[in-house]
């Protein structure tokens, strides 16, 4: 990553900048005036260069989901909603929100672009790995949501320096690139499941085809059979009410 300037270097950029345009504005001759405007195009493209790679700062946000109250550091509520898998707006409706919790803020400062995690209604610190929510825990939150809830003095936030934004920064914008490379890892694993469900699936309903062919060749072949077994009974009836008709006749004939 390029080096980044201090506030310091930035204002000193910008008073060098500003003096170099007065310069270059006034009348001057051919070679100064190419000088000037050089000078002035040199140290814009300065600071233009460091305000594209100057990390973005972080803020901390929080929601609750299931079981848990998450945190997490990040630039911006898209960011952060992002990181908790949602497509919807929390911000806008109320179910999110940024943190003014000066020991929440560190916690997620410390693990910028993390999503850290704790029991719902609990006030111990966020981890990665919080616990599940007894039915103690979660009966104890019921009745201290019903109360009515005493006016405490938001606490001070944590400021952190300016290095400490930068390092932080960049370690959510590292553990982003990770996430991100963690979803395209199960996206493919997943699309390799649904490949070979899809494979299998076609490979079942071809058998069943193939099967369903055989039988209906089969049922057609029996038919087949049937109806010459029928012609041959119906020949063989014809025959024996000719032959009982001539012999009944010879046994009447036999009695007179």
């Amino acid at each position: 990553m390029p080096a980044l300037a201090s506030p310091g270097q930035d204002a000193k950029c910008v008073e060098k900048a500003t003096a170099t345009w007065q310069q270059a504005s006034l009348p001057h001759s051919g070679a100064s005036a190419h000088i000037a405007e050089d000078q002035t195009a040199g140290s814009v493209g300065v600071r233009l260069r460091t305000r594209r790679y100057m990390p973005r700062k972080l803020k901390t946000y929080q929601t609750s989901q299931g079981f848990y109250d998450l945190a997490i550091a990040a630039p911006s509520m898209k960011a952060a909603l992002a990181a908790w898998g949602t497509s919807r707006n929390l911000f806008h409706q109320g179910f999110a929100k940024e943190s003014d919790d000066s020991e929440v803020n560190a916690a997620a400062m410390a693990k910028p672009g993390v999503v850290l995690q704790r029991r719902v209604g609990s006030d111990k610190p966020f981890r990665e790995h919080a616990e599940l929510p007894t039915a103690a825990s979660i009966d104890a939150y019921s009745r201290r949501s019903k109360a009515r809830p005493k006016k405490a003095r938001a606490p001070e936030p944590r400021k952190l320096d300016e290095k400490a934004q930068r390092r932080a920064a960049v370690a959510f914008e590292i553990e982003e690139r990770r996430r991100e490379k963690q979803r395209q890892k199960e996206e493919a694993a997943a699309a390799k499941v649904r490949a070979r469900r899809k494979a299998a699936l076609a490979k079942a309903e071809g058998a069943l085809q193939d099967a369903r062919r055989d039988h209906d060749e089969r049922v057609a072949l029996i038919e087949k059979d049937r109806e010459a077994i029928e012609r041959r009974a119906e020949a063989e009836q014809d025959r024996w009410e000719k032959c009982k008709s001539r012999l009944e006749a010879g046994v009447r004939k036999a009695t007179r």
